[in-house]
């Protein structure tokens, strides 16, 4: 008889602990394929998602959205705020119309695509590299004279509206949700450091806002981080992340191929799959 093909239940993290750090709701599947893995999983969120100080850009918005060619989102969190609105609004009427046919509908990977489609919209578009960058190369010879929407963060990076801009769109970008420092994770987070039998051996980041926040949480000057942090392995879900971290003059140890969780935790497995 043929060997079987290793699952995705095999042990190959065994012994391994890693820190999760995105945010509460959203740290479900990372950590569960982590631990399919056989890893030591330690959630300690350093992003908080909270609803904007005003929905009124956002309303407005949606109650014009047939006025709009493209829609762009991009993250799951911009998703769920957006239908979530749709729902306070009571437009689903409406917006299903402009849905379905009038708006035509990027995503900047296939989680966000997927979320998308569960609320029965059709994506016309997927970047081949899940990043702003190649949005914008996807996008930039269809939006010429269109009315493009942004739903996405408070704070982000504005390279989608100023190169769509430039391609010769107007963009409207408004915000849906805004990512905050959970305060409550400090004390956990430097706890787990300094405990032996809690200090993780990878620390994963999937955002720039998640690395961003990890070095508030930990406080200090750089040589206080660098000594806390001695022989962890920092993980990146892509390069933007990655960038992010350089400049928080952090080490750049594991990077995901493909810019997804399944990239993330197939990029941990293959650095230290059964180390002893």
């Amino acid at each position: 008889m043929s060997k079987k093909p290793k699952t995705a239940t095999n042990k190959s993290l065994s012994g391994i602990r890693v820190l999760v750090g995105r945010a509460r709701h959203q740290a479900g599947v990372l950590s569960s394929e982590l631990r399919k893995r056989g890893a030591e999983v330690i959630e300690i969120p350093f992003i908080e998602i909270r609803k904007p100080r005003s929905f009124q850009p956002l309303d407005a918005a949606l109650k014009n959205l047939d006025s709009y060619d493209w829609l762009i989102l991009t993250s799951v969190n911009g998703v769920e705020a957006m239908w979530e609105r749709l729902e306070k609004l009571k437009l689903r009427g409406a917006s299903n119309a402009a849905l379905k046919g009038l708006l035509r509908i990027a995503a900047i990977g296939p989680a966000t695509k997927k979320a998308i489609e569960r609320r029965g919209a059709k994506v016309d578009v997927v970047p081949k590299e899940y990043v702003a960058e190649s949005v914008v190369r996807s996008l930039k010879n269809k939006v010429k004279g269109k009315r493009v929407l942004l739903v996405r963060a408070k704070v982000a990076r504005d390279v989608i509206p100023r190169e769509l801009r430039k391609a010769g769109a107007h963009v409207d970008v408004v915000e849906a949700y805004e990512t905050v420092v959970p305060q409550s994770s400090r004390a956990r987070l430097r706890a787990s450091l300094k405990n032996p039998n809690k200090r993780p051996h990878v620390v994963t980041f999937t955002s720039s806002s998640t690395v961003r926040n990890f070095v508030e949480l930990l406080g200090g000057g750089q040589k206080a981080r660098t000594n806390s942090l001695t022989e962890i392995q920092m993980a990146s879900i892509g390069p933007v992340t990655s960038s992010t971290l350089r400049e928080q003059d952090l080490s750049v140890d594991i990077v995901a191929r493909e810019f997804t969780i399944p990239g993330l935790v197939g990029a941990i497995v293959k650095k230290l799959a059964n180390r002893k």
